[in-house]
């Protein structure tokens, strides 16, 4: 799995696409709110660099051992930590943790991959998520 520098764009914008596919689809909804919420521009991006954030985490998972499709969540609990810790800014952290909320809740459920994956991020970087819409469909 790439890496990327400390609080960087990159580093944030992984952390989002990760919420936005550890539910193995990347809805309508979903995809609608990226763009309603300006997610690039909160992130310091331009709208192709998101994107191609996006399809180099999934590149990157289908290339790697760490990938876990059969479980909730897409990487194991160990590259879960890893990624989060690129981020170390509080601000950052806050902001990302709000993006990645709203994000799941557009298509009106919050699937246990992506709970999954919002619970270790507030947990990790000691911050309070509101509660969830979850969904088993």
């Amino acid at each position: 799995m790439r890496t990327y520098p400390h609080n960087s764009p990159h580093a944030a914008a992984r952390i989002v696409a990760l919420t936005l596919i550890a539910d193995r689809d990347l809805s309508p909804p979903e995809f609608e709110s990226l763009e309603r919420l300006a997610v690039h521009q909160q992130l310091g991006l331009c709208p192709q660099a998101l994107h191609e954030v996006l399809d180099s985490l999934c590149v990157d998972l289908q290339a790697s051992r760490q990938l876990r499709w059969e479980h909730d969540c897409p990487v194991d609990e160990c590259t879960l930590q890893t990624l989060m810790d690129e981020l170390t800014d509080p601000a950052l952290r806050r902001r990302v943790l709000g993006l990645c909320i709203q994000l799941p809740e557009a298509d009106h459920r919050v699937a246990p991959g992506e709970s999954l994956v919002l619970a270790a991020a507030a947990e990790q970087w000691g911050l309070h998520a509101p509660p969830l819409t979850w969904s088993s469909s």
